[in-house]
């Protein structure tokens, strides 16, 4: 596997920490590869919410996750998101996630989201709120 090198904390625009908990790990030792889907979902809800939104607006409809690095137990993760692609009524974001003491990257992800109106059940155009801050 090609392990992504050009993605530096330094493009990303939010952060959050994240504490690793006992139950994230799996037999082998290591923090379990589907739990960093929850890290990921956590950071992207922390990052609508720092933009304003008391609900959420989209529905994911893809999501690629690349493992670079192992991490362990106990440990402290720093995500880092950005908007790395805007559509007319979809988006993408882009995380890294950082083992917090040794800054290497574990894991990178892409999602793609759809901005959503829930009530009628249509897509919807990207809310100026996340077009703005991709634009920053």
């Amino acid at each position: 596997m090609t392990k992504p090198t050009n993605i530096q904390k330094a493009q990303f625009k939010f952060f959050i920490n994240i504490e690793t908990r006992w139950s994230d790990m799996d037999c082998i030792g290591h923090i379990n590869n589907a739990t960093f889907l929850t890290y990921i979902e956590t950071a992207r809800v922390r990052l609508l919410e720092n933009l304003g939104f008391s609900s959420v607006p989209i529905i994911m409809a893809s999501i690629k996750i690349d493992y670079v690095n192992q991490l362990k137990y106990p440990s402290v993760i720093e995500i880092g998101q950005k908007i790395s692609r805007l559509g007319n009524s979809s988006f993408d974001i882009l995380t890294g996630i950082y083992n917090k003491e040794s800054e290497d990257l574990i894991t990178i992800s892409t999602t793609t989201l759809v901005c959503y109106d829930y009530d009628s059940q249509n897509s919807i155009k990207v809310p100026d709120m996340i077009r703005d801050f991709a634009l920053e």
